[in-house]
């Protein structure tokens, strides 16, 4: 027998098969790391039986549910790459990344179903299989029984891609992340050890796993200590806390975006609910109120705040829990294995102190985006990751990122690019110039206001404007409102002072956000 132990299912299965893996709530199923790594062998047998071959893309369009580890695991078996889609697009979305992409097979979940049938059909798809949790003979089911563990192994190393990953686009289009063996690896002993992951770790992931922050913190550095994960499909405060507070689960670790720790702190079982088994909750994906800190804190969990990206695996700042009052508003310090400097518009190193564009080099970032030669060209200069985020280090070297260098804000934990939504609100033929600012927003952080000007002659409402938005975009990226003036604002190139609108909706004094 050959034990490959860079296949990190079948090394745990090997060492600890019986060792309960992930454990999903929602679908009241359990699986060991043996029961795990059979299912990923079988289904990478059926992947290369419908002619997958090395560097074939497979989308998976589901909420959180084992089967995005068990097609991980069968894709590093096989060569294969893993193309999350995240459910919350619409089909038009969804439609420009499978063309791009190009995946030969797409498995989805049930509820799925109709939008993923009219995908196939329109992308030319040519397999697919259907998951169905309350039938134990659905579609992905059967087909895994029908399946041997048999499979051809090609040739892998670091930088073979095993993901893709697709964010919002400055340009309008969302770009495909490439996500390689070495980016996960090095994520791992980035994260890891910070986050005081080991076998006994036992994570509630409640992030979507089309997302890195569900899939990468810290599901995947979990997976490959041998610990567990426990799943539920879509975020419920209340349900978070029963999980968090029962001490059968004993959950060690949480991660998410600021958004669910308020819903959390602000749920009426907040109080009542045991935390004593939490060791470590992770946050990142935006700023961190300094009341959500102080709330967590006192009810005695360790919160570790970070920064990072889809591009850097993600993990690539990262603040100590024994740090995170003290240097309130920073990221952290770089993590290991990891360079970060300050740039001026010319690219040239900024003492500490100075505001410049954060740039990131290190064996943790994407190789670029797939597909588009011109957006990696255009990300890099000279190896180093150009992040598009404004920063400075303090004077004991802790990096606070400071605005956001393009004109990106986040809704929720979501990446909000307004070129994508105005590139929508042009759509409609009575607009004239349209521009997405983001706000301050209580519920989501920040939330985007559409401003538009009319052509000559023509009328058109506020409620219809939102619900073309609503037909075409996820929700997370819809304007909350819209604001009709005259014209916008413009220098003397053209481009759109957004400074001044924000100054004439939030006042002078205003944040610098977008």
């Amino acid at each position: 027998m050959t034990v490959k132990h860079y296949d990190w299912s079948a090394y745990h299965s090997y060492v600890r098969p019986n060792k309960i893996a992930i454990r999903d709530l929602s679908a009241n199923q359990s699986l060991t790391y043996k029961e795990l790594d059979d299912r990923a062998c079988l289904l990478a047998n059926w992947l290369q039986k419908v002619g997958l071959e090395k560097g074939d893309r497979v989308a998976i369009l589901s909420q959180n549910c084992a089967e995005f580890f068990e097609l991980e695991f069968a894709c590093a078996k096989i060569g294969a790459i893993e193309l999350p889609l995240n459910w919350r697009l619409t089909k038009p979305e969804l439609e420009y990344i499978l063309k791009d992409s190009t995946p030969k097979v797409i498995i989805y979940d049930q509820s799925f179903s109709e939008i993923s049938n009219d995908l196939i059909k329109d992308c030319n798809i040519s397999d697919s299989l259907e998951i169905d949790k309350g039938d134990p003979v659905s579609q992905y089911e059967a087909t895994l029984q029908d399946s041997s563990s048999d499979f051809v192994k090609p040739d892998i190393n670091q930088d073979d891609l095993i993901m893709i990953m697709y964010t919002s686009g400055t340009t309008g289009h969302p770009k495909g992340a490439m996500i390689n063996h070495q980016m996960q690896l090095y994520n791992v002993i980035n994260l890891a050890s910070p986050a005081f992951v080991a076998t006994d770790t036992v994570q509630l992931v409640v992030l979507p796993l089309f997302h890195t922050g569900g899939m990468n913190c810290y599901a995947n550095p979990v997976l490959h200590a041998g610990g567990e994960l426990i799943l539920i499909r879509d975020f419920d405060p209340g349900l978070a806390l029963s999980i968090l507070g029962d001490s059968q689960y004993k959950v060690s670790h949480f991660f998410a975006v600021p958004a669910p720790y308020q819903f959390m702190m602000n749920h009426p079982d907040f109080d009542k609910t045991d935390l004593s088994n939490l060791r470590i909750a992770g946050i990142g994906g935006a700023p961190c109120a300094e009341a959500i800190l102080k709330t967590w804190s006192d009810r005695g969990v360790a919160m570790i705040q970070g920064w990072g990206m889809t591009e850097t695996s993600p993990g690539g700042i990262g603040l100590p829990a024994e740090d995170a009052e003290r240097k309130l508003g920073s990221a952290g310090k770089p993590l290991l294995h990891t360079e970060v400097k300050v740039v001026d518009d010319d690219g040239k190193e900024l003492p500490w102190g100075e505001v410049g564009e954060l740039y990131i080099k290190g064996p943790n970032i994407t190789p670029g985006y797939w597909n588009n030669p011109e957006a990696t060209a255009n990300s890099f200069d000279d190896g180093w990751l150009k992040t598009g985020d404004a920063a400075r280090f303090d004077d004991e070297g802790f990096v606070y990122i400071v605005d956001r260098w393009k004109d990106m804000y986040i809704s929720g934990g979501e990446n909000v690019y307004p070129a994508e939504v105005e590139n929508v609100l042009y759509q409609l033929p009575q607009i004239a110039e349209a521009a997405i600012l983001g706000v301050p927003d209580e519920r989501w952080g920040e939330t985007g206001v559409a401003f538009i000007s009319l052509k000559a002659d023509e009328k058109i409402e506020e409620k219809d404007i939102i619900q073309h938005c609503i037909n075409n975009l996820a929700k997370f990226k819809v304007p909350s409102s819209v604001k009709f003036i005259d014209a916008l604002p413009r220098n003397a190139t053209g481009k759109v002072l957004k400074r001044n609108l924000r100054e004439d909706l939030l006042g002078s004094d205003a944040p610098a956000i977008s």
